[in-house]
């Protein structure tokens, strides 16, 4: 039957449905309430081992009060309930009283300051230091004598301003207290069906260990303060060019090629310089008056090198951080004098190393960026290779005629719109007068040069008060102008006038054209660019280490540093891929084996594990009212589908709701709220509960982050998307990816390991945790960032998750109640599986060497009181993963490699490039079919489960095979997939809310309430907060 049309909005067609549709309106759902504002204050922290720890005190003779009393203690305590009478008189008296009242264990804090993986000293030898110890039995800590226990006060996530800084933290360890990464168990892992010659891109580098490098500070002020008595705000560009004229009116005593700088205020130097302040003249072009800044000198720190060395051998466990910043000034000062810059990036240009012309005034040029990593075998710099769209260095009138399809002079006015897009904010230089100085194109006169006059003072000579510009550049500067019909360029700021006619205007080399406004060709050349074979890859690497605008230059050799040009050649250990388990369409299960150069599987004649058979389900089909091409062919549509559930041997009802509706109304906040709600409210009617509801949208919308808010935090409900075009194709690839995605959101099981997890075969529970923080982008100060944390919830299978997803304060990596938040899913864990997990293995992603302390002494201290307080003693394994490195592994002959030229999946290196002694390694998991290969670098921080570099490496390439998205493995281990798919959720919720606030709104209106709504939004945890219908479910995939 229809349902009634005024429930889906203006021009909305009502649903078919085969079910009643009541008349009361629909209400208004209930939100939970915001849980994650806890108030309390940390207990004492005590850590025992399990043989130490406290037996339960309930008598045995009452083992339902104990479960309930367990229950209760297992569950943050913001979120635990009121004990009824009964079940205080029944359970033990001591758990229900206040915390504050309770007695304290008697056992000591934390022994944070004793690592059993720290390297114990030992003396230099000249075969760079003996062996890596690993020490006994990390439980072996709990016996020793600790300091008494303080209270740390957890940082409280309340309702803050966005803008406003974190706290320091309370929980922060002194130095001497603080932990450390452990050491490698081993010499690193052995396992392996194959090994492969690779080279990497990391060089060499040799320094003499008794050279100093000196460490200044730059101080530069201007003589005379500006009109508006604000100090005067110096740019990069700026101050490098005050400093390079500095040490050329001074050589003796400021040797240029003896120094580096960081482009800001530091300065790096061979040499000792003299510390006194210095009056350097400005001036930017002839007839021109020059500025006059005092240049301040003042040495911070002398950079000895032998630290270095130290810590390279083992014999200084703490990295010298400012050496390795003031070595990697000196390293790119000479690109960075010599080419183009863009952040960290280099881009050579004269001539460039590699180049393609995009046309329209575009080129493409290659680059590469580097750093350098303390490693295994000594210091090495890590060159890759990158590539960026700018705009040709030319004159403007040239750029316009390539910029602007059949663009003619005589017919401007025609063409201004365009002219106005293409050139507005550019830089450019002048050619009719010497000037170095770069001026910013504001706006196009009005009036074409012709007709263009400004006011001149009288005092230079001039009859009148406004004098032409054609009669100003043939007096003053001898030049005719040529284009005297066309607009003048307005390169004037602060509502000054510059008036210059644009035949004498060049743009200025290296401005960056954004790759999204490229044409389809263009961007298909960039793309292809950027995914360089790996054989191009690393000749590109090549070209850039050996050329003169590199890195490796005679400059750095004044600093007594030098760099081999070859790569680091190594070998690869290959595992085998893991046998899986698969169902078919009769409901057995089968074993597969995968082929071991892509490990892809298909399921045709297979099916899932688990297939969750289908019985409530509606389509959303969002393409009935828009254009024809668009439209979704809704009945094929929905018996492909079915017929590939058929094929999978799992039961597909027809759907029992099919609604009409159109992309404005997706579009609209107010109108698709509505609709998703009648939806909501007639199927409760009916005692029905849809398990989903597959919406397909004629093309990508931001009406996608409306229907994510509102169906997954206020009414719980699951919901597939798809695009009308690939559903009308109807490919098999396709509706298999659907059904995959379908099944996992259900709660089925798509893919396992035949044999289990390696490592905890025999163990009990096991649970792995997923963390990342998404951060709102670079120019953003006010957005809250988006923490999430994900945990499975089976085993041992171990491929279903639990997501909890929450703000924190912006840009900031540490996640806030941590502890609280792993208890949380802790405790669901426990209410879907009777038994809590013994045993945890965390993932942490996003973060860098430098916050490893962060993670280690924070996030790790406060998870563990938190589990204390619940006297709950898991073993915990803690590893850090990375994928925004660049290092690239690349087959020495074919042989070494897969057919499409990268390392082949399951590849592992843990020699040579990896730390010089703590546990990390690189593993390329997945198959590489286009570009080079990345590998993810994994780096274990914490370990109480005495993980061998064989045993981790196996388990976690064999977790990479469980990604229920795709048949095949995946870069990254899966907690961390998810956790930063459901931390981009939380992103889209976010965003969503922004834009319901101002949807109306014109473009500078909507900046406008855009930066207001998100001043006063987002902290409050109810804006995020799942619905308790999927808060235990894969609803992020």
């Amino acid at each position: 039957m229809e349902t009634g049309a005024g429930g889906g909005g203006k021009g909305q067609q009502g649903g078919k449905t085969g079910i009643g549709i009541p008349q009361k309106p629909p209400e208004e759902p209930n939100l939970r309430p915001e849980w994650r504002r806890p108030t309390r204050t940390e207990q004492d922290v005590v850590l025992q081992p399990e043989w130490r720890r406290p037996r339960p005190s309930a008598p045995l003779s009452e083992p339902s009060n104990r479960v309930v009393e367990e229950e209760l203690l297992f569950q943050p305590e913001w979120r635990r309930s009121k004990p009824s009478a009964s079940a205080i008189a029944n359970a033990n008296a001591s758990v229900w009283e206040p915390e504050r009242r309770r007695s304290r264990p008697t056992a000591t804090a934390f022994p944070w300051n004793q690592n059993y993986g720290v390297r114990k000293g030992m003396a230099s030898s000249s075969g760079g230091g003996g062996g890596v110890e690993r020490r006994g039995d990390p439980n072996d800590l709990w016996r020793r004598p600790a300091p008494p226990a303080t209270d740390s006060v957890v940082p409280k996530l309340e309702k803050l301003q966005i803008s406003k800084q974190l706290p320091a933290s309370t929980c922060t360890l002194e130095k001497k207290d603080k932990i450390s990464p452990i050491q490698r168990p081993d010499n690193g892992g052995t396992l392996a069906i194959l090994t492969s010659r690779l080279r990497v891109n990391h060089f060499p580098v040799k320094f003499d260990p008794e050279s100093i490098i000196m460490h200044y500070s730059v101080g530069v002020k201007p003589k005379v303060s500006s009109k508006f008595g604000q100090p005067q705000k110096l740019s990069n560009s700026d101050l490098s060019m005050i400093r390079e004229k500095l040490f050329s009116d001074d050589p003796e005593r400021l040797p240029l090629e003896m120094t580096a700088h960081d482009g800001a205020k530091n300065i790096y130097s061979a040499v000792q310089l003299p510390e006194e302040t210095f009056t350097v003249e400005i001036s930017e072009g002839e007839n021109e008056k020059a500025i006059s800044y005092s240049v301040t000198l003042t040495l911070v720190n002398k950079l000895r090198l032998c630290k270095l060395m130290d810590y390279l051998s083992g014999h200084n466990l703490s990295i010298p951080r400012d050496i390795l910043q003031g070595m990697d000034v000196v390293v790119k000062e000479n690109p960075a004098r010599r080419a183009v810059s863009v952040g960290r990036h280099f881009y050579p240009t004269n001539p460039p190393v590699i180049m393609k012309d995009l046309h329209h005034g575009i080129i493409a040029i290659g680059g590469f960026q580097h750093s350098l990593k303390p490693t295994s075998q000594g210091l090495s710099l890590c060159v890759d290779y990158s590539v960026l769209a700018f705009r040709k260095q030319m004159s403007v009138l040239d750029f316009l005629h390539e910029r602007i399809d059949n663009f003619k002079l005589d017919e401007f006015e025609k063409f201004r719109k365009f002219i106005e897009e293409a050139l507005i904010g550019l830089k450019v230089n002048v050619t009719h007068r010497k000037c170095n100085r770069k001026y910013i194109i504001s706006r196009l006169t009005p009036m074409i040069t012709r007709y263009v006059t400004f006011p001149i003072d009288n005092t230079g000579g001039w009859n009148s008060n406004d004098v032409s510009l054609i009669t100003f550049f043939k007096e003053k500067y001898g030049k005719d102008i040529v284009y005297k019909d066309i607009p003048c360029l307005d390169l004037g700021k602060d509502r000054k006038k510059n008036y210059v006619p644009m035949e004498f205007c060049v743009l200025v080399e290296g401005q960056r054209y954004p790759k999204e406004r490229l044409d389809g060709i263009s961007a298909n050349t960039l793309k292809a660019m950027s995914l360089a074979h790996p054989n191009e890859r690393e000749c590109a690497i090549q070209k850039m280490v050996q050329s003169s605008d590199g890195p490796c230059s005679d400059l750095i050799q004044n600093f007594g540093i030098s760099v081999n040009t070859t790569m680091t050649t190594i070998v690869g250990r290959v595992l085998g891929p893991p046998e899986l388990k698969l169902g078919d369409p009769n409901g057995k299960i089968i074993k597969l084996t995968v082929d071991m150069e892509k490990c892809h599987w298909n399921l045709a004649g297979k099916s899932m594990v688990e297939g969750k058979p289908v019985e409530y389900w509606g389509v959303l089909d969002f393409t009935s009212c828009g254009p024809y091409k668009y439209k979704l062919r809704g009945k094929e549509f929905i018996q492909k589908l079915i017929g590939k559930y058929k094929k999978l041997g799992i039961y597909m009802q027809e759907p029992i709701w099919y609604e009409e509706s159109s992309m404005k109304i997706l579009a609209s906040y107010d109108l698709l709220s509505e609709l998703l709600e009648k939806i909501n409210y007639i199927c409760k009617y009916n005692q029905v509960h849809p398990q989903f509801l597959l919406c397909v949208m004629a093309k990508k919308s931001p009406g996608y982050k409306y229907l994510k808010w509102i169906s997954e935090t206020k009414l719980g409900i699951l919901t597939q998307c798809c695009l009308s075009n690939s559903a009308n194709e109807g490919e098999d690839k396709f509706y298999t990816n659907l059904a995959l995605k379908i099944n996992a959101k259900l709660g089925g099981s798509n893919v396992e390991l035949s044999n289990g997890l390696p490592y905890f075969e025999d163990e009990g529970d096991v649970m792995f945790l997923g963390a990342d923080v998404n951060h709102p982008g670079y120019q953003d100060t006010r957005s809250p960032s988006i923490a999430a944390v994900v945990a499975t919830v089976n085993w041992p299978a171990a491929n279903r998750y639990a997501a909890r997803v929450f703000p924190q304060y912006n840009r900031s990596e540490k996640i806030l109640n941590f502890g609280d938040v792993c208890l949380e899913l802790v405790a669901c864990y426990r209410r879907m599986n009777g038994v809590r997990p013994e045993r945890i293995v965390i993932f942490r992603d996003g973060v860098s060497e430098y916050q490893f302390d962060m993670v280690l002494n924070e996030e790790l201290l406060d998870l563990k009181g938190v589990f204390q307080r619940v006297n709950y003693f898991p073993t915990i394994t803690l590893i850090v993963t990375q994928k925004r490195h660049h290092t690239r592994f690349f087959p020495e002959g074919w042989r070494d490699g897969s057919s499409s030229g990268n390392v082949l999946p399951g590849t592992v290196v843990d020699t040579k490039v990896i730390h010089p002694y703590e546990f990390d390694f690189y593993l390329c998991s997945y198959y590489g079919n286009l570009g080079t290969s990345k590998p993810t670098h994994y780096h274990v921080l914490w370990d109480e489960h005495k993980f061998t570099s064989d045993l981790l490496q196996k388990l976690i390439y064999e977790m990479c095979f469980t990604f229920a998205k795709c048949t095949k493995p995946v870069s990254l281990v899966p907690p961390v997939y998810y956790a930063d798919l459901a931390a981009y959720r939380g992103r889209l919720y976010h965003e969503a809310r922004i834009r319901m606030q101002s949807p109306k709104s014109t473009a500078f209106s909507s900046s406008k309430d855009a930066s207001s709504a998100s001043r006063t939004a987002s902290f409050e945890q109810g804006f995020y907060t799942l619905h308790a219908d999927l808060e235990n479910i894969m609803f992020f995939i």
